[in-house]
């Protein structure tokens, strides 16, 4: 994918924090995801559904567009005049009690927003991973804290995030907090190469909170934080396998 086919669709209007399509192409970059029209895709933390638009067009796969913070509603008006009403199904959902059927989706993604509601670990073996497939594959990208500050969020970040800081974590952390699972083949994290691009299309975009963020972009956000990519992969039972790779 090339994020400039969606250059349209990314304004002040849809953007919630630094370019989501920007982090979502180096995802599906790294990862294609292999699926067929019939397999659902998860959007968790859909914002305003630009994403849910970019793996439905990217994929060819029907999307779940799960959002707490925007509604439903909002979102169908906004799928329908983009043209794929018909691929996406938005909900509003709470991201610890989702109401799906067991292992119902090929593959889940997420971006921007996992580190709000997924902090802590078993988070993912309980809340998610009975939701996907055997052979499933998911793909999270979030704000975090560069390896080199492991653990020293509330001190660096604080003033510019307050009360949030601790939601910043390390790649090294969110693998620990992933966990491992006799379900889960592949658990990758790193720092996204993604992250100056991704933040200078939020600070053109206009946005009141991309002109504040801007303020502490060179003392706090670009010292200190990254972009954390997150790749799991799911074991195929049909082909069983007695390694688990584990990779920082």
């Amino acid at each position: 994918m090339n994020t400039g086919d969606y250059k349209a669709y990314i304004s002040a209007e849809t953007m919630m924090g630094p370019d989501s399509v920007r982090i979502l192409e180096e995802l599906l970059h790294q990862y294609p995801l292999q699926v067929l029209p019939e397999d659902q895709i998860l959007d968790l933390g859909c914002g305003t559904g630009l994403t849910s638009l970019v793996i439905a067009k990217e994929t060819g796969a029907a999307v779940i567009a799960d959002d707490l913070w925007i509604s439903a509603e909002e979102n169908e008006k906004r799928f329908v005049r983009w043209g794929v009403g018909g691929r996406i199904t938005p909900v509003c959902e709470n991201a610890d009690n989702l109401h799906f059927e067991e292992r119902q989706f090929r593959a889940l993604i997420s971006i921007d927003s996992y580190h709000y509601f997924a902090g802590t670990k078993g988070y993912f073996q309980e809340k998610l991973l009975p939701f996907l497939k055997d052979g499933g594959e998911v793909l999270i990208g979030i704000p975090g804290l560069q390896d080199a500050f492991d653990g020293r969020a509330k001190e660096l970040l604080s003033p510019w995030l307050s009360g949030e800081a601790h939601l910043f974590k390390s790649p090294r952390h969110w693998r620990e907090l992933i966990g491992d699972s006799d379900r889960i083949d592949t658990v990758k994290t790193w720092e996204m190469d993604c992250f100056r691009e991704a933040w200078e299309d939020w600070f053109a975009s206009g946005h009141p909170y991309a002109l504040e963020d801007r303020k502490y972009y060179e003392s706090v956000i670009l010292p200190y934080t990254c972009f954390v990519g997150i790749y799991i992969r799911l074991k195929n039972h049909s082909t069983p396998s007695n390694h688990q790779e584990r990779t920082v």
